[in-house]
């Protein structure tokens, strides 16, 4: 058996449900036919229980002692086949939905990789961790389910054959309840399919509810509004449940439907075989048999109600999992080719020199990050690096050459060597370099095992300005060609701000970097200065040389300071 996951998940069928499952399937084809294979023995050893049964009491009734022994053996035998192909058929049935599972994890973290900063903007934080918690359990299950109803499929024809060489009225009865059963319980699956969708959506909307109160808990308790998202929270959560409920409800009626149907059909079965008997129209074994066939048509007939129950799970799992695949990145790569140079934004009016340490200040910080994305190409914009406009390159070139370090990025959880080192090329001097121009050695100092600790999901085991310096010594160690850092020293006193701001010019020397921020101390240290008001280049030079001729520039940047 492979192991799991696979190393490479292929590309999915996403054009709908039906399609990705078949997709899923078809990628595991191998694993489900053995698993098939494995559960139609299964069955069907269980199937062949009640007539080899009916054969062993003719057997007594006729004092063949031979045929007795024969048929107890044939018994013994099915008991074994049962026991060896059940523990097969388990262990296939969690292989293939293991597979199913990490399948679907692997193309939606691709999906979500390849989205970018598009994903947040689409989709809900409660839609993402929704397929996360619960689709791909869902997805398996409609894989597992495949084996055991394939087989029950299968068992049912046998014994409805079987029923019908032995007795044409009592087959036919088996061969008409069966189907009727199957239309009977097909009206309570869309009401089920139905409150199974709004249910996983309400809990999509409770879980992005959650992830914001927990995010901005600090800022709720300083403005005293903790209780009001509480109680909000509270109320949605109530919703959720009355969901659930319904869900429930459909499902108890679904589950009762599975006892009573059979049940009527065995009670049916069982009198008209006793009928026969009485009659002498089949012996006394058979009469067994007959009462085995319908007593064991149960099993079977729940796996096929139950097959449809987790298809159509599954099929709403599905549905959530080609949201994401069918998204579409907001900015899109090409296949030119570029030597790098003077990167440029043309709306704006600022361009990066190579080499250079330069400074964006903006009058309102959102037109700061607004160009900072350009350059970085997180949004569309007419922007040239070098001879060629940026869109013409590769999207995975452009972020190998240029990357944009701002506050919005986050910690994840692992080993803090890791979190620093995220392309796995760097050695333990460049790591060690890192933290000396962000100031950050004391973080690790105070760790008990150092870079080789654990960082908690968030890093939230670190204040604002431990992750702040944490987050610049990620970006330096990535070494990029261009760095583009968003307000780095926002968090720390100006001891520290001062010394940063130092250690990065100095370790930036001759590389292109650009600082978006009105720091005076990080200003006052780099190689250039760029004011932007209004979306547009206002004034350039040295940030002395502005504060002696702007007072427009020297208002944004001594504000903070005055203030």
């Amino acid at each position: 058996m492979r192991s799991l996951p696979a190393a490479d998940p292929g590309t999915p069928d996403a054009r709908s449900p039906f399609r990705y499952l078949r997709w899923v399937a078809r990628k595991q084809a191998g694993s489900l036919l053995v698993g098939i294979t494995y559960a139609i023995v299964w069955w069907l050893a269980m199937a062949l229980v009640p007539v080899t049964m009916g054969k062993g009491i003719d057997a007594i009734k006729a004092e063949d002692m031979s045929a007795l022994i024969t048929w107890g053996a044939a018994l013994f035998g099915l008991g074994i086949v049962q026991a060896v192909t059940g523990t097969l058929r388990h262990r296939m049935a969690v292989y293939n939905w293991l597979n199913a599972a990490y399948r679907t994890v692997q193309v939606t973290v691709r999906q979500s990789t390849r989205l970018g900063a598009t994903l947040p903007k689409r989709m809900s934080t409660g839609e993402v961790v929704s397929i996360g918690n619960s689709d791909i359990a869902h997805i398996g299950n409609a894989m597992d389910i495949l084996l055991r109803g394939i087989g029950a499929i299968v068992a049912i024809v046998v014994v409805t054959v079987i029923m019908i060489r032995t007795s044409l009225p009592l087959g036919l009865t088996v061969l008409i309840g069966v189907p009727l059963m199957t239309v009977a319980v097909a009206p309570l699956l869309r009401p089920l399919h139905r409150r199974q969708h709004a249910y996983r959506d309400l809990q999509g909307d409770l879980s992005t509810r959650a992830a914001d109160i927990v995010a901005g808990l600090r800022v709720l308790r300083g403005i005293g509004g903790e209780q009001v998202f509480a109680d909000r929270y509270t109320a949605e959560s109530q919703k959720v449940r009355h969901a659930g409920v319904r869900v429930a409800s459909a499902e108890s009626t679904l589950e009762g439907a599975q006892i009573l149907l059979p049940g009527l059909l065995i009670a049916g079965v069982t009198w008209l075989a006793a009928t026969f008997a009485i009659r002498d129209q089949i012996t006394i074994g058979q009469l067994v048999s007959f009462y085995g066939y319908a007593a064991f048509l149960i099993a079977p007939l729940r796996t096929l109600t139950e097959a449809a129950d987790k298809m159509t799970k599954g099929h709403v799992a599905a549905r959530r999992v080609i949201r994401i695949l069918e998204l579409e990145p907001e900015v899109q790569g090409g296949s030119g080719e570029s030597g790098g140079g003077l990167l440029r934004d043309v709306a704006s009016g600022v361009a990066v020199r190579p080499g250079v340490f330069t400074a964006v200040v903006a009058a309102v910080p959102e037109e700061g990050i607004a160009i900072a994305d350009r350059l970085g190409r997180y949004s569309d914009g007419d922007v040239d690096f070098g001879d060629v406009p940026l869109d013409t390159l590769p999207i995975a070139e452009v972020r190998r050459r240029i990357l944009v370090a701002d506050n919005d990025a986050k910690l994840f959880a692992g080993v803090l060597r890791d979190e620093l080192d995220v392309t796995g090329e760097a050695s333990a001097q460049d790591i060690a370099d890192a933290l000396y121009i962000a100031c950050a050695e004391d973080i690790v100092d105070a760790l008990p095992d150092g870079l080789d600790g654990h960082v908690a999901e968030a890093g939230r085991e670190f204040s604002g300005g431990q992750q702040q310096r944490l987050r610049l010594a990620r970006a330096l160690t990535a070494d990029p060609e261009v760095l583009i850092l968003i307000e780095p020293t926002s968090a720390v006193d100006a001891h520290s701000e001062a010394r940063i701001a130092d250690r990065l010019v100095k370790a930036r020397a001759g590389r292109t970097t650009l600082v978006c921020t009105t720091s005076p101390l990080v200003l006052d240290r780099t190689d250039y200065v760029i004011y932007v008001r209004d979306g547009v280049v206002q004034a350039q030079g040295t940030h002395r040389e502005l504060l002696a001729t702007e007072p427009a520039y020297t208002a944004v940047v001594t504000r903070g300071a005055d203030a």
